[in-house]
């Protein structure tokens, strides 16, 4: 099969991020008196969730120093709903490799699946919390503000989620995602929250918002009576930075790796137009293989169409059924069409992707769905981007290379 050549396209950026991240942490947090509020001898339970967020250790080891300095007593309890396979070890496990150790943050980690439930919604739906955050005189809530996946509405993904899935744990998440089959995501959010805020000892937020780059773009601290409204605003200022594809119309997208440190569905809805209303047609997705610290959570595979034998050999069944469990989906973890080379797969995905010749299959090939500063595009995207801001192409054309075994070669292998 005739394959398309390939034109590698760099986004200029002029996104600045925070240099002083610790300055910035606690600067944040001393604007908001909370020595007035959190008391010496006082314990504060502070979250850390499984996403990727870039500095997030930083960003927790400087909070846990400014709660000592006001004399607090600060612990930290991961949350993340089921993630980690459901178990406290497993949680514990991936604050490890985001660099969230005891030692290196200055307190505890108290890891648990047990929860108590805090109260009834006015949807009749019981409210959840992690049993140690439960204990503790105050809560703190950090989280990455940003757009999510499926979820619509003035809150997405950040510090609300946090309080109501991520401590929330596995029973918190399933309860409120099973909710969604009866009510709306926003309708949920405000009776939870109303709850949570009544009787919690939830005191106050951080709330990150990070740019195309993922640097951290703005750091900011909430009391609890802001989460609702700040929260809407920050999730404005993150979807007007994120990176996105810069094309409307799009034959097949090659994504080389995917994970859950990437996005909660593996790859970004928001990116490859799988999430409903996207502004963006992607007529195929062909992914192409697991990133190591997914640990075989391929949680969003069923947003695919095409995979490799490779990566589906790569799958832990069980972490991703119980993830498709509490997420109340079966969408996202059905196995696309499985192939043992990605010469087989792609050339079946180009075929079934367009209808015309190879020389106009809009084709766009990215590394994974947060790594979009350099994409790689057949030539009729490269004449659709012309025009577009902050795109140039700095290589090209050059062949689809594969190596003996008929697996591709990536474009990104070197960059």
């Amino acid at each position: 099969m005739l394959l398309p050549q390939l034109y590698m396209l760099k986004r200029e950026t002029v996104q600045d991020g925070i240099d002083d991240i610790d300055g910035a942490v606690l600067n944040a947090l001393s604007r908001r008196g909370l020595e007035t509020i959190i008391r010496p001898g006082e314990s504060v339970a502070l979250t850390a969730g499984s996403r990727g967020i870039r500095h997030i250790d930083t960003i927790i080891a400087e909070t846990v120093r400014y709660l000592k300095s006001i004399g607090a007593k600060p612990f930290i309890v991961p949350a993340m709903g089921s993630h980690g396979g459901g178990t406290a070890e497993g949680q514990r496990a991936i604050l490890t490799a985001c660099g969230i150790t005891e030692e290196a943050m200055g307190c505890e980690i108290r890891s648990s699946m047990d929860v108590v439930e805090i109260g009834v919604t006015s949807l009749k739906t019981p409210v959840f919390l992690d049993a140690h955050a439960a204990a503790a005189d105050h809560i703190g809530v950090i989280n990455r503000v940003k757009p999510h996946t499926k979820l619509s509405g003035d809150i997405e993904s950040g510090l609300v989620k946090m309080c109501m899935i991520g401590l929330g744990k596995r029973e918190g998440a399933a309860t409120y995602h099973r909710a969604i089959e009866r009510h709306s995501w926003m309708e949920i959010v405000r009776s939870v929250m109303e709850v949570l805020l009544e009787k919690s000892t939830v005191s106050f937020g951080l709330g990150i918002v990070q740019n195309a780059h993922e640097e951290l773009a703005r750091v900011e601290a909430l009391l609890p009576d802001e989460f609702l409204t700040r929260e809407a605003v920050l999730l404005k200022e993150a979807r007007s930075l994120m990176a996105t594809l810069p094309f409307s119309n799009i034959d097949l997208l090659v994504v080389d790796e995917m994970g859950k440190e990437i996005s909660g569905t593996g790859m970004d809805a928001t990116v490859t137009g799988r999430k409903d209303g996207s502004a963006i047609r992607v007529g195929r997705i062909f992914v192409r293989d697991l990133t190591t610290e997914t640990k075989g959570n391929a949680q969003g595979i069923g947003l695919a169409d095409f995979t490799t034998r490779r990566l589906v050999d790569r799958i832990d069944f069980t972490k991703l059924y119980l993830n498709s469990q509490t997420a109340y989906r079966t969408d996202t973890c059905k196995i696309p069409m499985t192939f043992n080379t990605d010469r087989e797969a792609i050339e079946i995905a180009l075929r079934m992707a367009g209808t015309g010749p190879a020389g106009g299959l809009r084709l766009v090939w990215i590394r994974n769905t947060l790594r979009l500063e350099t994409i790689a595009v057949s030539a009729a995207m490269l004449n659709e981007h012309r025009g577009a801001p902050r795109l140039t192409a700095v290589r090209g054309p050059m062949d689809i290379e594969f190596d003996a075994d008929g697996q591709l070669k990536s474009p990104f292998a070197h960059e």
